[in-house]
């Protein structure tokens, strides 16, 4: 099969188009002819080296997400069978023609959906429905602020909060997609710095893709009892905390990452996803947001755009 692979740690010159061996489903697995896959920060990261893959992922193919149709059963598979549109999350190896996944770490893909739009859902969705709401606990008529809000999992978190009749607040350093996220349900536009004066104790839910230079704010914004979801560490990792604040305010901070949880989570945060944010998708009610297509071999320059930060959405590879 073809795959892009990181031949060494580097720029976007390291990826290289290659024929690979095919992978084969083991016990309750199956293998999914990829038609699209869509690029994520941590794609980047373990471009450079930063960021290595878990056990039994490729460690030299990126790619967190899939959509395509099944085309082998592992031995003990039964919930799929050959032919079945389906999408989901993987540990790595997405770039490629075919990859290997549990059975049960994919939901079907909408009739609605075409490839590209199906292939820009998984890590976005998944990633914000379980922090919005299991890991948030956010509930109807809160108020909730999204950082990064015109990114891939910053969007989908704004439609799934109107969804669900939040009030939504959001932040970005680039006016325009502040402007464009207006367009999904974004009731107040907020800077990057200060946003805390313009909410202050008022927020119960922040989902923040940022990191340190954040935290004394997202303290501040927080109402009594909010909670804090760490989704990303754009911005650093490092700064003093406030312990007075979460104290006194009776705070939660909780952090998250999809990759690193172990099968039995993954296989419980999709069958979620399948049951209360697939039918969204299917009815309209929410949509993958898709910046630009590449088909696979442009990998590079797929790569070179979402380094310069300046997209509203997703970035698809189609295979």
């Amino acid at each position: 099969m073809r795959a892009i692979v990181i031949s060494r740690p580097g720029g976007p010159e390291v990826l290289e188009l290659r024929s690979v061996p095919s992978p084969e489903p083991s016990r309750g697995e199956v293998r999914v002819r990829v038609r699209a896959t869509a690029l994520n920060r941590a794609d980047l990261l373990q471009r450079l080296g930063h960021y290595p893959a878990p056990p039994g992922a490729p460690s030299d193919i990126p790619g967190l997400e899939v959509a395509g149709e099944v085309d082998a059963l592992g031995p003990d598979a039964t919930l799929w069978k050959k032919g079945d549109r389906v999408f989901g999350l993987v540990g790595g190896g997405g770039y490629a023609e075919e990859v290997v996944v549990h059975e049960r770490t994919l939901a079907r893909v909408p009739e609605s959906l075409d490839w590209a739009q199906a292939a820009a859902v998984p890590e976005a969705f998944i990633t914000a429905h379980d922090a919005l709401f299991r890991l948030g606990a956010l509930r109807p008529g809160g108020r909730v602020l999204i950082h990064a809000v015109g990114s891939g999992v910053g969007i989908a978190a704004l439609q799934l909060a109107v969804a669900s009749h939040a009030e939504t607040f959001g932040t970005s350093r680039t006016p325009a997609k502040l402007d464009r996220a207006k367009a999904f349900g974004l009731a107040h536009a907020l800077p990057a710095d200060g946003f805390a004066r313009a909410t202050a104790g008022t927020i119960d839910v922040i989902l923040d893709f940022v990191g340190a230079p954040y935290l004394a704010q997202n303290l501040d914004a927080l109402a009594p009892c909010g909670r804090l979801v760490v989704v990303g560490l754009l911005g650093g990792r490092k700064e003093p905390i406030d312990l007075g604040a979460l104290l006194t305010k009776r705070l939660t901070v909780v952090g998250t990452s999809l990759r690193s949880r172990p099968l039995e989570e993954k296989i419980l945060v999709t069958r979620t996803f399948a049951a209360e944010v697939v039918p969204l998708l299917a009815a309209g009610v929410v949509k993958p947001i898709v910046e630009r297509v590449f088909p696979l071999e442009r990998a590079r320059e797929a790569h070179e755009l979402m380094a310069g930060d300046a997209t509203f959405g997703k970035i698809v590879l189609t295979i």
